[in-house]
C-alpha cells in the first residue's frame, strides 16, 4: 500500500487557496504555487489599504471643509483653530457633511470659529 503524505488535508487547503484566487489573471488563478503567492501579496496590499483607505477619506474631509472655508473667507487652519478655541466637539466628517448638505450651519460654524479669534 502506497503511503499518503496529507491527502485529503493537502487537496482542501490547496482548493481554498485556489478558491480566493478565483478572477486573478493567467496562471495566478489556476496553479497552486502562484496562486498561492499572489494570495500572499493581495492580502498584504488589502491589509495596507484598509489603513491607506482612511487616510485618503480624511483627505477629502479637509479638501471639502477647506473649499468651503474660501467661499467664506476664512482659511482651513484658521477655522479649525477657531473652532478648538471656542471647544465645539464636531470632527471632520460631520463638518464636511455640514458644508456639503447645510451651508447656514457651517456660516454659522465659521462664526463660531471667528468669534474667539478676535
Amino acid at each position: 500500500m502506497a503511503r499518503v503524505r496529507f491527502g485529503v488535508a493537502r487537496h482542501r487547503k490547496q482548493k481554498r487557496i485556489l478558491r480566493k484566487a478565483k478572477g486573478f489573471f493567467g496562471a495566478a488563478s489556476r496553479q497552486y504555487q502562484t496562486a498561492k503567492q499572489t494570495i500572499i501579496r493581495s492580502e498584504a496590499f488589502a491589509t495596507r489599504d484598509r489603513r491607506v483607505r482612511k487616510r485618503m477619506i480624511r483627505r477629502l474631509w479637509i479638501t471639502r471643509i477647506s473649499a468651503a472655508c474660501g467661499q467664506n473667507d476664512i482659511s482651513y487652519s484658521r477655522f479649525i483653530h477657531g473652532l478648538k478655541c471656542a471647544k465645539v466637539d464636531l470632527d471632520r466628517k460631520m463638518i464636511s457633511e455640514l458644508a456639503i448638505r447645510n451651508n447656514e450651519a457651517f456660516v454659522a460654524l465659521v462664526g463660531i470659529a471667528r468669534g474667539t479669534q478676535q
